[in-house]
């Protein structure tokens, strides 16, 4: 199911102030009573022509993670992400024009078979139930000629996304993720853990490098089934703690080799990498913000991205509680978001 932003919802998030103008006072909302397939997808037609260069959908689900044996609380990072990026200037390094907010993907068909004391398999079924309708949604995004930015819900999302440029594009896409963990698991039923392994397997992933992968954090097993696809990585170890290389060299040497697929790059991030970001699996020795932010920027300025997807974020796994959680994830997210854009508008770079 999706429910889109209100305009009441929208007004209620927003701190205006007098002689400033904020992004969410331009950005554009579907319609109201924009309910089904066809609907939607006249709706982002719209909006292109309008302008509309990026569509912002947010994911709210935890069933991802929890049928990895992870933490829930990903199906809130949508809400804290909007409240504090519409509350940003808009000025001349961004007006909000360009951007569409939709609303956010639910859970309301898949709820009824879950809840809190659901077995791996109930979840992991919900999962692939989920699939179908981040397919249908972002399905109408790409056919639209919009960029889709999606926030929150597990990395299980990105076979979604995957799958729906796939089938919108008719080619696979390069994918590039930041992310200590791989996500490449055994196809043992759809979860959090196996989101790249399922569209390999099914021809929507070409070409796969993960940027950041913990050396110890992804098992023999799983090493060998990427190996086996011909997927590439620089590990955290070599980077930022050997210091065998910089950021810098690593997208030096990764932005070519994702150029040279010719193939459309899925920009894939989960917050666990980052230092104590609140999430399914957070971790005190990630690395900061701002080398994530490069990362996004660097890789939406030179290479030809598909989508910007951040995954995992989790506001009520903050240490501090709910409400430092939903300031800190809103910060760190609205940012990641600003450094795709930047990299994606010519203007702004």
């Amino acid at each position: 199911m999706f429910t889109q932003l209100q305009q009441a919802e929208l007004k209620n998030l927003l701190h205006c102030r007098q002689g400033e103008t904020k992004i969410g006072e331009k950005v554009s909302l579907l319609p109201a009573n924009t309910t089904d397939s066809e609907s939607l997808c006249s709706a982002l037609k719209q909006a292109a022509l309008r302008g509309a260069k990026f569509a912002i959908v947010g994911i709210s689900e935890d069933i991802g993670p929890r049928a990895n044996l992870g933490r829930g609380g990903a199906n809130d990072a949508f809400n804290s992400a909007i409240s504090q990026f519409i509350n940003l200037q808009s000025n001349r390094f961004l007006s909000g024009e360009q951007i569409i907010i939709l609303g956010q993907i639910t859970l309301e068909q898949c709820l009824k078979t879950v809840n809190e004391a659901s077995s791996l398999t109930a979840l992991r079924q919900a999962t692939a139930q989920l699939d179908e309708q981040v397919i249908e949604v972002i399905s109408h995004i790409f056919a639209a000629g919009l960029e889709p930015i999606v926030i929150g819900g597990g990395h299980n999302n990105a076979y979604g996304l995957l799958t729906a440029a796939k089938q919108v594009f008719n080619q696979p896409l390069a994918g590039i993720n930041l992310d200590p963990h791989s996500d490449f698991r055994p196809r043992e039923g759809r979860h959090s853990g196996n989101g790249f392994s399922y569209a390999a397997a099914n021809g929507a992933l070409s070409h796969y490098h993960i940027l950041g992968l913990h050396e110890l954090k992804n098992s023999e097993a799983t090493l060998e089934q990427l190996s086996l696809f011909g997927a590439s990585w620089h590990s955290l170890q070599q980077i930022w703690i050997r210091r065998e290389l910089s950021l810098t060299q690593a997208l030096e040497q990764i932005c070519p080799m994702l150029n040279n697929t010719g193939l459309p790059v899925a920009l894939e991030l989960d917050v666990d990498a980052i230092s104590k970001m609140p999430s399914s699996a957070s971790t005190f020795a990630g690395i900061p913000l701002l080398d994530a932010c490069h990362y996004i920027y660097t890789v939406a300025k030179q290479c030809q991205c598909a989508y910007l997807h951040i995954a995992e974020a989790a506001p009520q796994c903050h240490e501090a509680g709910v409400e430092a959680g939903q300031r800190d994830v809103g910060q760190a997210v609205s940012e990641l978001i600003y450094s795709y854009l930047q990299g994606r508008l010519p203007s702004l770079s």
